[in-house]
C-alpha cells in the first residue's frame, strides 16, 4: 500500500463543484476552501468561467456534461470556450453510446474533435464513464478501446466517470484497466463515489494518478502529514 500524506494527496485532488444549483457564491466558497486545502484544481461548469482570486490553483472546466451526448463540434466549442476563458484543464465526456456499440473511430473523431478546437496547450481529459461500459457484456474491451483512442487523439488523461450516472463511479478495477492501458505514458484521474481516504487510497494504489473530489476536506482529514 502506498505511503502517502496528507499534502501528498491534496496536490492530485481537483476540488470539484458540478451540481446544476452552483452559483457564484458556491465557486468563491469553493476556491477559498480549495486554498486552505492546498489542492491542485478546482474544476466548475464552464458557465462559471472566468473564475476569479484563484492564486495558484488550476482552473478546469467540463466539456459535453455530464451526458457526452453532445454534437462534437459543440463539444469543442465549448472547450474551446473555457480555454479563452482562463481554463488550463478541460475534462469532455465521450460519446458512452459510440463506445457501447464498439464504433471506437467515433470515439476518436469526438475526442480529435475537442483537442483540435481546444488547442495544444490546455491539459484534456476524456471521461469514458467506466462503470457504464464495464456493466455491458464487452465491457473491459471498450475501456480498452476508448483509452487508446483518447492517446490516439492527444489526450492528457484519461478519466473513469461524471459521477453522475447511475451505473456508478470510480472502481479501483476500472482504474487498474485504464492504468494498464495507458501505461504511463496518461494520467489517469478516478471521480465519482471517493468519499473517505480508504477508497481514495485503493483508487491510487491501482494507478490513478488524479482524483475528482467533491467532498475533499472528509477524504484529506484521512490521511496525516
Amino acid at each position: 500500500m502506498t505511503t502517502l500524506t496528507r499534502t501528498d494527496v491534496a496536490r492530485m485532488v481537483d476540488h470539484t463543484l458540478l451540481k446544476p444549483e452552483a452559483t457564484v457564491a458556491d465557486v468563491r466558497a469553493l476556491v477559498a476552501e480549495a486554498k486552505d486545502l492546498g489542492v491542485l484544481a478546482v474544476c466548475v461548469s464552464p458557465s462559471m468561467l472566468p473564475v476569479r482570486d484563484t492564486g495558484d490553483l488550476v482552473i478546469a472546466a467540463v466539456a459535453g456534461f455530464p451526458s457526452g451526448k453532445h454534437h462534437s463540434l459543440i463539444k469543442g466549442s465549448e472547450a474551446r470556450l473555457a480555454v479563452q476563458h482562463g481554463a488550463r484543464e478541460v475534462d469532455m465526456v465521450i460519446d458512452v453510446g459510440a463506445a457501447v456499440e464498439g464504433d471506437f473511430n467515433a470515439v476518436l473523431a469526438d475526442i480529435i474533435t475537442v483537442r483540435e478546437a481546444m488547442g495544444e496547450n490546455a491539459v484534456l481529459k476524456v471521461i469514458i464513464e467506466s462503470a457504464a461500459l464495464l456493466a455491458t457484456a464487452d465491457g473491459e474491451r471498450a475501456v480498452i478501446e476508448c483509452c487508446r483512442a483518447a492517446e490516439r487523439a492527444g489526450a492528457n488523461f484519461v478519466k473513469t466517470s461524471t459521477g453522475f450516472h447511475p451505473a456508478g463511479g470510480a472502481s479501483t478495477e476500472a482504474v487498474s484497466l485504464m492504468a494498464r492501458t495507458v501505461g504511463g505514458r496518461l494520467g489517469v484521474k478516478a471521480s465519482g463515489g471517493i468519499r473517505d481516504a480508504d477508497t481514495a487510497r485503493a483508487m491510487i494504489d491501482a494507478g490513478a494518478t488524479r482524483l475528482g473530489l467533491s467532498g475533499t476536506r472528509s477524504v484529506l482529514d484521512g490521511f496525516s502529514d
